[in-house]
């Protein structure tokens, strides 16, 4: 049916930046109020979600490097980074009344579990949102190919890529009113044009497991239950 989901579980990644709205910096209550809500209605669906964000918004690691920072000390920083972010999901998202777990890749018991896999998946199984934060637990790691990661792990059906635009485009269109949407892309030709949907190892170990990735705005109201529906604006990566 045209109203029914498409898939039974997926993994809804964000940017840190997604989160900032208006600001410059940090999380905007606002917008992490209504991505919640956005969350709800697909949970309300009957779909399981889990969720991983970036951490742009606070502190980037690859910044931090053009800083001066250690490597492996600022990818330590930008993890935090995502527990802080996940824990306003959560906080937003249980105000909602939306039974939330965040999960972290490495121990912090005082505020929240650590990634156990077959937990994770009995929390979603039960209704649960999962929230995986600190990223792989790993440096050298982005929170793209974490959220490839955990997919993988979870057995999700699809990555939802939620970003500032309706899709893949072949320039920024922000910037270029000419620049064209794709309605569908192999991940080939992600990694053969530099498309910049998600970083390579991501969208390399999404084809490995033929997980489709499914780019579409964050920003646009009902949009996350719309794609999830087969009905609203994105753009669908997968295997030839």
């Amino acid at each position: 049916m045209a109203n029914e989901p498409q898939y039974k579980r997926v993994l809804l990644k964000l940017s840190g930046e997604a989160l900032m709205g208006e600001l410059d910096y940090g999380i905007s209550p606002d917008v992490v109020k209504r991505v919640a809500e956005e969350i709800k209605a697909v949970v309300e669906m009957g779909t399981q979600v889990c969720l991983v964000v970036g951490a742009g918004n606070i502190f980037r690691g690859v910044t931090g490097v053009a800083s001066g920072f250690d490597r492996t000390s600022a990818d330590h920083m930008g993890m935090l980074a995502t527990v802080m972010n996940s824990l306003a999901m959560q906080n937003a998202l249980e105000q909602n009344g939306v039974d939330t777990r965040v999960q972290s890749a490495f121990p912090i018991a005082s505020v929240c579990e650590p990634y156990i896999r077959r937990k994770a998946i009995r929390h979603m199984e039960k209704g649960r949102v999962v929230v995986f934060a600190a990223g792989t637990g790993n440096p050298f790691f982005t929170t793209d190919s974490a959220a490839a990661l955990r997919a993988a792990e979870m057995g999700c059906d699809a990555i939802l890529k939620g970003t500032q635009v309706d899709g893949v485009y072949n320039a920024d269109p922000k910037k270029d009113p000419n620049a064209v949407k794709y309605d569908t892309l192999t991940y080939m030709d992600v990694l053969k044009n530099d498309l910049k949907v998600m970083d390579a190892s991501a969208i390399s170990l999404a084809r490995e497991n033929d997980i489709p990735i499914l780019v579409f705005s964050i920003h646009e109201h009902g949009n996350f239950a719309n794609v999830l529906k087969g009905q609203g604006a994105h753009t669908k990566i997968c295997n030839a």
